[in-house]
């Protein structure tokens, strides 16, 4: 399953071979099925600016599709031996990453569908998840063979030796906001928490999942993780100590394969085993609302669109993006150019203060250019000019909307 970037609407992909739309309010299902694969769904992710949905297929393809339309865009993407388990847009919306069960990683031109390099080989089981980190500069990917690697995104040449640990296949791999750290989920029912840079375990594996780890996520302020597990729970767990807070989010009643935060931190999204999504309060735990059930098989997979306006479910990358439709701003407005933020712009392009909450969107061109640690200020690649990001006059608070609706 995957939320689109607006949040208002939720993407499947199940074993009847299709993708669906949901509107992630109400839970009705939007305009017909996205029909094309010839076999079960197993992952879908939104583009980072919602335009575009792709998706992976146990058929060995991957096929792109107009979010808008549901038409399919191009000819699907083939090159993997076997079925595709999980699928991704690199932070800037121009490549599609690919993890297949014959042990490769690819990487193709989202605009053309052209494969771009060899396959990424080294992994010795079937590649399970797959994500770009924050920057676009490395790639993670998690495997059947216990192991996780890390690849330079341009070279495609593996960075470092594996990252071992875990004692059984790892189902699911997430960068941390800030790209420093990487988190994965196995069925060794830990989830074990690295040093994006050197490899090295940070800190002690989180316990307290009585089956295994299907599926991880860092919350927008990188503070929390959660984790989705095959004993039907969801548990959050503090990023810096390890500890779980709060009890298990308990309400599926089969295995939770796919987690997500909203982009504000305030809401988590599963999918599960069971058929069914279930959106909860982030602080309190409390499931918000009715499951979304309908004609779904078995949801393995939830992510978020862009633009903060649906959700399309997926089965198989095991991971989850959600975003919701009014961004979330500060309890007191501040001035973006004296808050703390990440050295890079999130996934979706958003720029967070130390507290997850909004502070400017940053185009895709210019994403790749921002100085770190320094977000207010950009470097041009077409030259040799620095571009200063003026906030004076800027508007902060939640009327923002409506400003920019007065200037068109």
């Amino acid at each position: 399953m995957s939320y689109s970037p607006n949040g208002q609407q939720i993407i499947s992909g199940s074993d009847d071979k299709t993708i669906r739309i949901w509107d992630a309010e109400t839970g009705a299902i939007i305009g017909e099925p996205l029909q094309g694969h010839t076999d079960e769904v197993w992952s879908a992710a939104y583009s980072p600016d919602g335009r575009h949905i792709a998706s992976g297929s146990r058929d060995k393809t991957i096929w792109v599709w107009d979010a808008e339309t549901g038409a399919v865009v191009g000819a699907p993407l083939e090159g993997h031996t076997q079925g595709v388990t999980s699928v991704a847009y690199s932070p800037d919306g121009r490549r599609i990453l690919s993890g297949s069960s014959d042990k490769t990683v690819r990487i193709w031109d989202a605009d053309t569908g052209a494969a771009i390099g060899e396959p990424l080989e080294g992994h010795s089981e079937g590649v399970t998840s797959v994500t770009y980190s924050p920057n676009g500069r490395r790639i993670i990917s998690g495997s059947w063979d216990n192991t996780i690697r890390i690849w330079d995104a341009d070279t495609g040449a593996a960075i470092s030796e594996p990252l071992e640990g875990h004692s059984k296949g790892v189902r699911s791999v997430a960068y941390s906001p800030d790209g420093r750290c990487v988190i994965s989920g196995s069925w060794d029912r830990m989830v074990r928490i690295w040093d994006a840079d050197t490899g090295a375990p940070a800190g002690r594996p989180l316990e307290g999942h009585s089956e295994g780890v299907l599926s991880v996520a860092y919350s927008p302020n990188g503070q929390q993780i959660i984790s989705g597990s095959d004993d039907k729970t969801i548990r959050i767990w503090d990023a810096v100590t390890g500890a779980a807070i709060g009890k298990p989010l308990e309400g599926h009643s089969e295995g939770v394969t796919s987690v997500a935060y909203s982009p504000n931190g305030r809401r988590i999204v599963s999918g599960s085993d069971d058929k069914t999504i279930r959106i909860w309060d982030a602080e309190t735990g409390a499931a918000i609302g009715k499951p979304l059930e309908g004609e779904i098989p078995t949801v393995l997979s939830v992510a978020s669109s862009p633009n903060e306006q649906h959700v399309v479910p997926g089965p198989n990358n095991n991971t989850t993006h959600v975003s919701e439709p009014i961004p979330h701003q500060p309890s007191s407005p501040r001035n973006p150019a004296h808050a703390h933020f990440y050295s890079q712009p999130d996934s979706q392009g958003w720029v967070r203060d130390s507290d997850g909450g909004l502070l400017y969107w940053v185009p895709l061109d210019c994403r790749s250019d921002l100085h770190s640690p320094v977000l207010n200020t950009m470097s041009r690649s077409s030259g040799n000019r620095s571009v200063s990001l003026d906030f004076e006059g800027s508007a902060v608070g939640t009327d923002w909307p409506q400003i920019f609706d007065s200037a068109q």
